[in-house]
């Protein structure tokens, strides 16, 4: 499948003992590891702007493969299988490959993402795979892992905890505290909050299509990006104010 948002394959190796995917290399490295993973001095931080197109380019990619028809699935999503280039892009990888391993072999991270009516991770529905991108969608808006709720393990039951929050209307207490700087598009964060929720109920047939959950992050992010535009020509035009008073004094 060839798709900008999605990892192209570029070769493979199969045998009992070992199974390689060769990928084309990307430079950040997963989404997983960069909300997660180095915490200290010199990370850099996602911002608003770079956390709406990731998830715009996620869902691109999501949407693209079940435009491939109706029992084309990923199986599989979760920020450790979203990789990013050196410019922030989304790139999809590990699609289809849920079909290839047993129950088993499913790591317990994984069931945080999976949607509460698979039972076998290789039978994989589009609607399941929507629940596990709203998920994904939460992590990034909060900046917490996704764990199942009976495993003691650093996480939360990422779904349950935001409903239990947004319930007692405390909206602002989900937010990563990275977002919280960024109050011009605080209503765009409420909105892809909400639309996160929606794609996380438990029943598959409330969930909305990737298509239109495409759409709708689309909008947040045009949305976005024109008030980061307008914000900057307000700056900029203050700037040019302040350099015209002190050369009139």
């Amino acid at each position: 499948m060839d798709h900008e948002n999605l990892v192209p394959l570029r070769a493979y190796y199969y045998s009992r003992e070992e199974k390689l995917l060769v990928h084309d290399y990307m430079p950040l490295g997963s989404l997983s590891a960069i909300l997660h993973g180095n915490k200290g001095a010199g990370r850099t931080p996602l911002n608003w702007e770079m956390r709406s197109g990731i998830a715009l380019g996620a869902a691109r990619g999501i949407e693209y493969l079940h435009s491939q028809g109706p029992g084309v699935s990923h199986g599989n999503i979760k920020s450790s299988n979203i990789l990013l280039t050196k410019s922030y892009d989304a790139r999809v990888s590990d699609f289809g490959l849920t079909h290839l391993v047993g129950p088993s072999s499913t790591p317990n991270r994984v069931a945080g993402y999976r949607a509460p009516e698979v039972t076998d991770p290789r039978k994989v529905s589009q609607k399941a795979d929507v629940y596990s991108f709203g998920v994904l969608l939460l992590e990034l808006l909060t900046g917490k892992a996704p764990t199942h709720a009976l495993l003691n393990e650093e996480g939360v039951d990422l779904p349950r905890w935001v409903q239990s929050v947004v319930r007692e209307e405390w909206s602002s207490e989900v937010f990563d505290i990275e977002l919280l700087r960024y109050h011009n598009s605080e209503e765009e964060m409420v909105q892809l909050l909400q639309l996160a929720v929606d794609c996380a109920v438990p029943y598959p047939d409330n969930r909305p299509s990737m298509s239109h959950v495409r759409q709708r992050i689309e909008e947040l992010h045009s949305s976005s990006s024109m008030k980061e535009g307008a914000q900057d020509q307000i700056q900029q035009l203050d700037m040019i104010n302040d350099i015209y008073d002190v050369s009139s004094r």
